[in-house]
């Protein structure tokens, strides 16, 4: 068989553009023993590429393409590859591309704390290539980082679980939402609509915590137990101590009272932060954080353990994201991350038409 020497991707090529990619030809990096070769199906649209794109998050290595929430389906297997992927099967990529998986983190299912993990896209791999993401014609991943799904979950709803679905995931997983416990979502946009999802597929007790009430409607449906808007007077006292994990998924930290929802928490109950707003984030006193023995940590994507369960939690509960399709393109690429910027959607992009785009 001919496997393609480059691959074809929608590009932005300076802050300056960054609503306005162009298409463009590039060599990937050498396909390896270990590498799987994705023909990309969709691919969602994550703050992360706005972040990115926009230079919010620091230097970035332009002309890039992002996405790193992929869908699509296999094309090419190295010779070394262990974990049974085959041509032809649908699969998935998340925001990570790479770790050494022989450290300690990554030999107990923690290579996301890899000190040599590499992401999807705008990483510098050997001999200087540049990770390419998913608003591509295709991918080329390490093994590892490429999951199998499963054949219930729709391909535009899968796709956000990668990033999105995969950095609410993690948190809750792994300090214990449980039936029994109560759970706090702060932020109900792309992160946090998958807080609530996950929070109840898990069986916690799960409360969105939103500045307003504009959301209310929206996180009941998406299966929420109970609401706290924030701007609503002596909203912290009915709720005082009584949360065992709140997941902070907002993208802003402008007016954001950390005390106040500190005091949320039970005696060692946790505060975990996934969102990454751009500036100088958080302050915190140590007094404000005796009084119930708060944990204040904060959480990376997923593992690929984590990620895999997630997969199946989600076919097994039925689990329906909220998610709007854009055709991928020029257009439509530049149209989904200005849109994304501007919070102008409930609550996630996925890219479709990638065999129009792509022949």
């Amino acid at each position: 068989m001919v496997y393609p020497d480059t691959f074809e991707g929608f590009a932005v090529q300076s802050a300056a553009t960054w609503t306005q990619p162009k298409r463009t030809t590039y060599t990937p990096r050498p396909f390896e023993d270990t590498d799987i070769d994705i023909k990309v199906i969709a691919c969602g649209v994550c703050g992360s590429d706005v972040h990115t794109v926009t230079g919010g998050w620091g230097a970035c290595p332009y002309p890039l393409v992002v996405g790193h929430e992929i869908v699509g389906h296999v094309l090419r297997v190295g010779s070394k590859t262990t974990t049974g992927l085959k041509v032809g099967d649908r699969v998935g990529v998340g925001a990570q591309a790479f770790a050494c998986l022989q450290c300690n983190q990554c030999k107990n299912d923690n290579e996301i704390y890899c000190k040599h993990q590499l992401d999807t896209y705008g990483a510098t791999f050997p001999g200087g290539f540049i990770s390419q993401g998913g608003y591509a014609s295709h991918v080329r991943v390490h093994e590892y980082f490429v999951f199998p799904i499963p054949d219930g979950l729709e391909t535009k709803l899968v796709a956000p679980m990668l990033c999105a679905g995969a950095t609410a995931f993690s948190p809750l997983y792994r300090n214990g939402a449980a039936p029994g416990k109560k759970v706090g979502i702060v932020g109900i946009g792309g992160i946090g609509h998958f807080g609530i999802l996950f929070g109840k597929a898990l069986g916690a007790e799960v409360w969105a915590i939103s500045r307003s009430n504009a959301k209310k409607e929206d996180a009941l449906k998406l299966g929420a137990d109970g609401y706290i808007a924030t701007q609503d007077k002596d909203w912290t006292a009915p709720h005082a101590m009584t949360f065992d994990l709140i997941v902070n998924c907002a993208n802003s930290s402008k007016n954001f009272n950390l005390d106040d929802y500190l005091s949320l928490l039970d005696v060692n109950g946790k505060f975990i932060n996934v969102g990454l707003p751009e500036g100088d984030g958080f302050q915190i006193h140590p007094f404000k954080m005796m009084g119930n023995a708060a944990v204040f940590g904060f959480s990376h994507i997923a593992s690929r353990k984590e990620i895999l369960y997630m997969l199946k939690l989600a076919a097994d509960k039925k689990l329906k994201p909220w998610v709007e399709t854009i055709p991928v393109g020029e257009e439509g690429c530049g149209s989904a991350l200005k849109r994304c910027h501007d919070n102008d959607v409930k609550y996630r992009f996925t890219l479709v038409d990638y065999d129009k785009a792509f022949n």
